[in-house]
């Protein structure tokens, strides 16, 4: 297949949105593997025939066509056929849906497919991890520059909701056994591993400093996708962000950065998560936390530094306006100063007087942006109480005066 760089690009394209690019032959229409990917099947318990369901899509799928299919298990899926195979091969994208599913959209279909009361909370995991592609737009430009490489221009395919695929499923449906069948409580374990397995991947992006990668992790996330634990929807979305607080803060320690940063942010986020009162307010807090955690690493992590130079970090880090001279953190980490200043250069690049300065103004530039502060109090909140050498040492770095910088921001 000349295409097939195309649809590897697509399929990992996709995966960032957690959506799965998958195909359907002849020889794999017998595999499970197909039959549970299309729905519900082993949650709901029925009979499946991939072979029938190849056979029905082989003789209704045209050529140079994408498919949107919405199923009766409302789960969304666009399907095309694969121009110049040797076989009949179609590929499918989905599950995904285009709002989220609540517990009012699930319970008829409990109802209908007989799920037994003991396994709604498996059904109920099922949607809530099925990925929201809120702006279909944006799937659908991605489905058009694939038909460009696949058939041409856009004048050589089509995009069409006319589908006749079955409108039920098989009537030969059975009530799920209890959760306590070995079947079925593997099932369930299989959904939490899935579940504890993006917990992982989003702990390792954050411990590595990672945002692109940690923020993929929300890409098309909804509140509803949370399983419901407690009665108070917002006592369970508050509990969720405790967790994930521990998590990121445990994350974060493992990065080597020193626990009082930690502790800081931990407990700004503690307090921050008892004011959740609404949805949105919950996922904006979440993704806030893990941009900030995240930044912390990327800012702060002392890997890759000895202690000597992790604790003197540590001591700039803590208190600007400490007295931090070469002198001063040699006597109290009882070395010896010209030892400290070769080891300092070696492993963080810069002299300790340098590091010093540029963190200063690092923090002036904050201050100047947040606040409306003198000048010569910035000076002294950054530990240089001569504001004469806080100016030039200001310019020297930034290229401005102090002065100057906050006349620029002032007028943009």
């Amino acid at each position: 297949m000349s295409y097939k760089n195309e649809l590897v690009f697509v399929e990992k394209l996709l995966k960032n949105f957690r959506v799965n690019l998958r195909y359907i032959t002849n020889e794999l229409s017998n595999d499970n593997n197909l039959s549970n990917s299309m729905g519900l099947q082993s949650i709901l318990n029925y009979e499946f025939s991939g072979e029938d369901l190849f056979q029905l899509i082989d003789s209704q799928c045209k050529p140079n066509t994408f498919y949107r299919i919405k199923n009766v298990l409302l789960c969304q899926y666009i399907l095309f056929r694969l121009p110049d195979t040797n076989a009949p091969t179609f590929a499918y994208i989905g599950p995904y849906a285009l709002e989220p599913i609540g517990r009012q959209d699930i319970m008829p279909i409990a109802e209908h497919y007989h799920v037994a009361p003991s396994n709604l909370t498996q059904l109920e995991q099922f949607y809530f991890s099925i990925p929201i592609i809120s702006d279909e737009n944006a799937l659908l430009s991605l489905i058009y520059t694939l038909g460009e490489y696949l058939w041409g221009d856009y004048d050589n395919f089509s995009v069409t909701d006319n589908l006749d695929l079955p409108n039920s499923l098989p009537s030969n449906i059975v009530p799920l056994p209890d959760i306590n069948n070995p079947e079925e409580a593997l099932l369930s374990a299989q959904l939490l591993e899935d579940r504890y397995a993006v917990e992982n991947q989003l702990i390792q992006a954050v411990s590595s400093g990672k945002l692109h990668k940690a923020e993929l992790f929300f890409t098309n996330m909804s509140s509803h996708q949370f399983e419901r634990r407690a009665d108070n929807p917002i006592r369970d979305l508050k509990n969720y962000a405790i967790i994930l607080n521990t998590l990121l803060r445990k994350a974060v320690e493992s990065a080597a950065v020193h626990p009082l940063q930690i502790n800081n942010i931990s407990s700004q986020y503690a307090h921050k998560i008892e004011l959740i009162s609404s949805q949105s307010g919950f996922m904006l807090l979440i993704k806030e936390m893990v941009r900030k955690y995240t930044l912390l690493v990327k800012n702060h992590s002392l890997k890759g530094y000895s202690m000597l130079i992790r604790k003197v970090i540590t001591a700039i880090n803590s208190d600007l306006t400490e007295d931090l001279t070469l002198n001063t953190q040699a006597k109290a980490l009882n070395v010896n100063p010209s030892y400290l200043s070769t080891l300092f250069k070696k492993e963080t690049g810069s002299t300790l007087t340098d590091y010093v300065n540029h963190k200063r103004i690092e923090h002036a530039i904050l201050l100047l942006n947040s606040t409306d502060m003198q000048i010569q109090t910035i000076a002294l909140y950054c530990g240089i109480p001569d504001v004469n050498y806080f100016t030039k040492t200001f310019k020297k770095i930034v290229g401005k005066t102090p002065k100057e910088y906050r006349e620029m921001i002032m007028t943009h």
